[in-house]
């Protein structure tokens, strides 16, 4: 299971085309392989974990059944990782055309460490941006994508990138009370 019968390793090309020609496991072995990756995108772009599990469900099962018409013009981790991004779009967009209750915090924890409640305060101002903006800061200020990685994995020019992130700092800024940091850097 997951190996050809050399005993070597596949790639994930050879995967994806082994689950299209039948193999009942290479698709789940291309899912182990991708999963954490896909799930950490999935979870800064949503609002709940729930809402990252179902987007990463959601994405999974578009992938298993659209995988006859993936077309080698990128990795397979890039097209998992695009229909990943848009599964995480569409819940957003569900979600904000239907009335949402405010989050309330049930159980406040009080001894918490000033850096636990500044990475608490960052990420929810995270989630007040934009998601184009969002995915662009999140890629390149948290994970270390380069801009030109970001670009390839978002699909969009390195401009686009490098003013989404602009734009989402000042924005951040802003929502984090340092108007005073924005050009700043």
């Amino acid at each position: 299971m997951g190996f050809w019968a050399s005993g070597r390793h596949r790639s994930d090309t050879e995967l994806l085309a082994a689950h299209v020609a039948g193999d009942r496991h290479a698709f789940a072995e291309l899912f182990r392989r991708h999963h954490r990756q896909l799930y950490r995108l999935a979870r800064q772009s949503s609002l709940s974990r729930e809402d990252a599990d179902d987007a990463v469900q959601d994405a999974m099962l578009s992938a298993h059944r659209s995988a006859e018409s993936f077309r080698d013009d990128a990795a397979v981790g890039t097209w998992l990782h695009r229909i990943v991004r848009n599964a995480c779009l569409d819940r957003l967009r569900r979600a904000q055309a239907r009335p949402t209750v405010p989050f309330q915090d049930v159980h406040p924890v009080s001894d918490r460490t000033s850096q636990v409640e500044t990475a608490i305060v960052v990420r929810r101002a995270l989630l007040r941006l934009p998601i184009q903006q969002r995915a662009a800061v999140v890629a390149v200020d948290l994970q270390g994508y380069s801009i030109a990685e970001t670009a390839r994995r978002l699909g969009v020019p390195e401009g686009t990138v490098k003013s989404r992130c602009a734009r989402g700092r000042a924005r951040l800024a802003n929502l984090l009370g340092y108007p005073e940091m924005i050009g700043a850097t």
